[in-house]
């Protein structure tokens, strides 16, 4: 099933939504069609129009926007005197509550891939009755040990890499401390610790994606704002575990229960392990869990874009 042509926005524009914070939006595809949301991962990365590929732009009415300090999204991460403060979960959902009042829109079907996944269910879990389906790829929940997986246990399968990742950081910081200390630098008085900080955190967040099938280094992480403005927020949000408790969204999957689901995850995905999306698919078993034999974490690999396709055209004819 092939991808859709990249849909063009039609309308963009800044939402305010306190805190000092103004959210960058666009809506794209039918006025009048299925209400989408679009959920980024990261967090902080920001979203992508080539996200639009996977909706039939005649069906669906595509709405994404950059979540706090990410993208176009004001203030900017990027910026020295930033503060992330108001910057939590919590304050994403009510933010997606706060675009769902913008657009009239009573019920709604989310995509979200990597983050996206765990800001999903967060929202889902909140607002059950605003959810009709969720197709959700490269499935993350969050929990600790997700994390320590990520800046800990998976260096031990690119001992290399994780060597000058480990090495970036201040002598002596255990592996537990990896994140919060590449937080503390990324937030430094000083420019230049700052950039070498985003830089090297990015090079381990590279190895990761090089580690998969066909996995590249994103363009868009040459800019240096841009490293920086994601390597503060996704420091930020794993040196609190996203404020939520541990293994809170496996817990609480009964409250998707009347909700329609498509876990599309790859086997071989080195930053969100199969055992996750098997888990929540095991704790919500009104979702489908499609499983791409071949595939990593990245939404680019053929089989996977065309799962998302046709999950997202199977969501529509239940509307």
């Amino acid at each position: 099933m092939a991808l859709h042509p990249e849909a063009e926005a039609h309308a963009q524009g800044w939402l305010m939504v306190g805190d000092g914070h103004s959210v960058y939006w666009e809506e794209a595809g039918n006025p009048n069609g299925i209400p989408a949301l679009t959920l980024h991962g990261g967090p902080g990365s920001g979203f992508s129009p080539s996200v639009r590929k996977f909706f039939d732009p005649a069906v669906y009415r595509i709405i994404s926007f950059d979540q706090r300090n990410s993208g176009r999204s004001r203030p900017s991460a990027g910026e020295a005197a930033v503060d992330l403060s108001a910057n939590t979960t919590s304050h994403l959902v009510r933010d997606i509550e706060r675009l769902r009042d913008l657009f009239g829109i009573e019920q709604w079907v989310i995509y979200g891939n990597s983050w996206g996944t765990t800001l999903a269910l967060a929202y889902a879990q909140t607002h059950p009755e605003r959810v009709h389906g969720m197709v959700l790829q490269g499935v993350t929940m969050t929990r600790q040990s997700e994390i320590d997986w990520l800046y800990g246990g998976l260096g031990r399968e690119l001992p290399e890499a994780f060597a000058v990742f480990r090495a970036g950081a201040p002598e002596g910081t255990p592996d537990a401390g990896l994140v919060a200390a590449y937080h503390g630098m990324m937030m430094d008085a000083d420019p230049a610790v700052r950039a070498k900080a985003a830089e090297d955190f990015h090079r381990w967040e590279a190895a990761m994606l090089l580690a998969e099938p066909g996995g590249t280094w994103p363009e868009r992480w040459n800019d240096p704002k841009y490293r920086l403005a994601r390597g503060r927020i996704v420091t930020h949000y794993f040196k609190h575990a996203a404020w939520l408790e541990d293994g809170q969204l496996l817990a609480q999957a009964d409250r998707l229960k009347r909700i329609a689901g498509v876990l599309v995850q790859g086997a071989v995905d080195p930053q969100a392990p199969m055992h996750t999306a098997a888990e929540l698919q095991a704790a919500w078993p009104e979702a489908e869990l499609v499983v791409i034999a071949d595939a990593g974490h990245s939404t680019a690999h053929e089989a996977t874009g065309e799962a998302i396709v046709a999950a997202l055209e199977r969501l529509a004819e239940s509307y």
